[in-house]
């Protein structure tokens, strides 16, 4: 580590360091100057008489160096002497595409998910292109599986050259190794790099500077390597008298290429989200924005609603801006389990591909803005965003198409907007409550009379000043962070991911989410599978290191525990339906779609690793396998809107599929797609027709005025958002697991006449693993 208080010549002539620390020098910048502030006193980085002050940097995984990198003091690092890489097996490839004119010397970033044993943690990568050339690639490695293995990994390096419109093939191989990086915060603020934020509200200008970042300390070390290193700091927006904002903070992301001229990404991000802080409001001020010498980003009357974020980013040197589309192999990615088993046959179709390439503008993108997905998630019906991955993410994974990923990246940026960011001011994380300060947190504003904050008390109690057009509802919640951090390793959406994880248990009373325990057993039975699949993500994904990686982990046990205990233990009924046992509710029947989504995240969360997943997906596919394939249940209404499953509140469930079906369809009037009761003109019952044949169709035929196939279900059969479509990712991991009859199950449902078409919107098309 670099010590500040050496004697060596600094940047600034001949100046020993030393003397730096009592005089300033003409010519200094104001970055430099700052970190020089912090490490001779300033900022608390003062040392006693023959002490060092220094910059502590994580430890790298591998680390090449392509050049010599210049320190604070200008005396070049000799070169180390960068052995012959030796590479070992393949692992998987990515496609590089120029995106813009012919490129030299490029750097690049992203993130990959790396299969279960496939490679060590002492292990590193090297990148061989279509030639046979080998590049190094440094390799932040972020999370492991439980044997060890390397599980998500930040990958970057640099590309000798690209020809305009070229594609490179990079395949990423194992390779050993190699020493840390010597890189430092002090050569990122004498490199003379710096960027401003300036905010104007109520007429009062607040600002803050990387330099003030810099000296403030405490940064998060997110890249550390010889090709990249990122850095990212909190501090607050302060007035010309050094106040700072009660409740808004700046934030800065650097990622530095050290060894290549001016290539730093900067990243800033204003938040609203402080947790403990009184007086929650939405603001509306004008914001600037400089990186390096020039501005980026101005906006007048911005509204920052409340609890919220937002973030602009640019290149410093702006004429050689890196333009690059990643083109992942999602065979691979697929067969990690990282992401469901998507059917890879399936081809997105291309005009839905332009139309998507359409939808993005300026008045749906930036700060405060959302992308295309709907602003109110209460909204029902089918939505192309719902689902266990969006439908737009899943046309972007299985054509790995720019204008898919755009429309994603959009999404994922405005996450960001919705106003449930509730960030502890003691710790810099998404607020926990696993403690006895937190337990009794919640954000329903009904229980704005109980417990501690955060449910917005709102300045002057008036909630006018809280009104967000953003509203959140965990039954119709999207995932719109979880593929873009897998993809890119971007620091800012793993964030988004925990305020997204941590804040979806307490929409209520903290006694139903278990005073702390994260429990989601009070949603919607929809709104519960979308829940689990989030807090499985962050619990799957968060880096072994991270503070927050223990508290996902012990949330999402929890939960399972509760889930098990309840009905793979308790059993309440025979046909492996959620009857709202352990809620505190009774009901008398369900949506089996709703069941369904439920029953895919238990098979979901399974294929990630959490095991204990299993025996609960085991107890719950009964009930979408049997509505396939049990005695006395014609699975033509496998996938109907609702069924009941019992008489009252206060009779037992029934006891067989036989009766189920019987209980649902032996009147003479039946619900058709559209909850219309039809019967058949000529007087017959449904019920007595027998099940899959002609006889069924002719009276589906007769009854609901349009023809009916045989073979064809219920539900909308041929919309890519129908109920046999919400069905198909139940049956599918029922069918992976080795449930009873699950492959009988699927084998009957894929058989099925009238299949909708995926291709326009995949986020349903998952099919067993083999």
């Amino acid at each position: 580590m670099n010590n500040l208080k050496s004697t060596k010549a600094s940047k600034h002539g001949n100046t020993p360091v030393s003397i730096l620390c009592s005089r300033p020098v003409k010519g200094m910048s104001t970055l430099f100057a700052a970190v020089l502030l912090a490490a001779c006193g300033g900022g608390g980085g003062a040392d006693d008489a023959g002490s060092s002050a220094s910059v502590s940097l994580a430890t790298v995984t591998t680390a090449y160096a392509p050049k010599p990198i210049t320190p604070v003091t200008g005396t070049p690092i000799p070169p180390t002497t960068t052995p012959a890489i030796v590479v070992g097996a393949p692992i998987t490839d990515i496609r590089i595409q120029n995106t813009g004119a012919a490129q030299a010397n490029v750097p690049f970033t992203f993130g990959q998910v790396i299969a279960v044993g496939e490679m060590a943690k002492t292990e590193g990568l090297a990148g061989k292109l279509a030639d046979g050339s080998i590049i190094p690639l440094q390799a932040d490695i972020k999370a492991t599986h439980a044997d060890g293995s390397v599980r998500h990994v930040i990958v970057s390096g640099v590309l000798p050259a690209l020809a305009a419109g070229q594609t490179q093939t990079l395949t990423l191989v194992k390779s050993s190794a190699s020493a840390p990086t010597n890189v430092t915060l002090q050569q990122l603020a004498a490199s003379g790099l710096d960027s401003k934020v300036t905010i104007t509200l109520d007429n009062v200008q607040y600002t803050a500077s990387l330099a003030d970042a810099l000296a403030a300390g405490n940064p998060v070390n997110w890249l550390s390597g010889t090709v990249a290193n990122e850095w990212i700091m909190a501090v607050p927006l302060k007035n010309a008298s050094g106040v700072a904002h009660p409740l808004l903070n700046a934030r800065f992301d650097v990622r530095w290429y050290s060894a290549l001229s001016k290539k730093a990404h900067v990243s800033v991000s204003i938040e609203n989200d402080k947790t403990f802080t009184s007086g929650a409001r939405n603001f509306t001020y004008n914001v600037k924005l400089d990186v390096g010498d020039r501005t980026v980003y101005t906006k007048n009357d911005l509204v920052h609603y409340h609890h919220s974020r937002w973030r602009q980013s640019a290149w410093w040197d702006a004429a050689t801006v890196p333009e690059l589309h990643f083109q992942h192999n999602a065979a691979y990615l697929i067969a990690s389990k990282a992401v469901p088993n998507y059917d890879q046959s399936l081809i997105p179709s291309e005009k839905e591909l332009t139309r998507l390439g359409t939808q993005l503008s300026d008045s749906n993108t930036g700060p405060m803005n959302i992308g295309i997905i709907n602003p109110y998630m209460p909204t029902t019906g089918g939505r192309n965003d719902i689902g266990p991955l969006p439908g737009f993410s899943v046309m972007y994974l299985l054509s790995q198409d720019k204008r898919a990923k755009d429309v994603m990246m959009a999404v994922a940026e405005g996450s960001a907007s919705w106003p449930m960011h509730l960030r502890d001011e003691k710790t810099g994380y998404p607020v926990r409550t696993d403690n006895e300060a937190n337990k009794l947190i919640t954000t329903h504003m009904n229980m704005a009379h109980k417990g501690p904050l955060p449910v917005p008390r709102c300045a002057n109690n008036d909630g006018n000043l809280c009104w967000s057009p953003y509203k959140v509802d965990t039954a119709h919640q999207p995932s719109m962070v979880y593929l873009p951090y897998l993809i890119t390793g971007d620091y800012y959406y793993l964030e988004e991911l925990h305020f997204w994880a941590a804040s979806n248990p307490l929409e209520t009373d903290p006694g139903n989410a278990g005073f702390g325990q994260g429990l989601v057993r009070w949603q919607q039975l929809r709104g519960q599978a979308w829940s689990l699949r989030t807090l499985g993500h962050a619990a799957y994904i968060t880096p072994d290191q991270h503070p927050l990686k223990g508290y996902f982990n012990q949330q999402l046990d929890n939960n399972l525990a509760f889930y098990h205990n309840t009905y793979v233990v308790g059993n309440p009924n025979n046909l492996g339906v959620y009857d709202g046992s352990g809620g505190g509710f009774a009901v008398t029947g369900s949506a089996p779609w709703q069941d369904d989504f439920f029953t895919w995240s238990f098979g979901y969360l399974n294929e990630l690793g959490f095991t204990k997943a299993l025996p609960i997906l085991q107890w719950k596919a009964k009930y979408a396998v049997g509505r396939m394939t049990a005695p006395g249940y014609c699975w033509i209404q496998g996938a109907s809107y609702a069924l009941k499953f019992r008489d009252s509140t206060t009779t037992p469930i029934y006891t067989s599929f036989e009766q189920l079906y019987r209980a649902n369809f032996n009147d003479v009037g039946i619900p058709n797609d559209d909850r219309k009761i039809i019967t058949d003109p000529l007087g017959t019952r449904y019920i007595d027709q027998p099940c899959a044949t002609q006889a069924q169709a002719d009276w589906l035929t007769r009854a609901d005025g349009h023809t009916w196939q045989v073979g064809r279900m219920t539900g909308y059969s041929t919309s890519a958002l129908g109920y046999p479509s919400n069905m198909q990712p139940a049956l599918a991991v029922a069918a992976t697991a080795g449930v009873p009859n699950g492959s009988e199950a699927w084998t009957t449902f894929i058989g099925r006449n009238a299949k909708p078409d995926y291709s326009v919107a995949p986020q349903f098309a998952i099919i067993p693993r083999k």
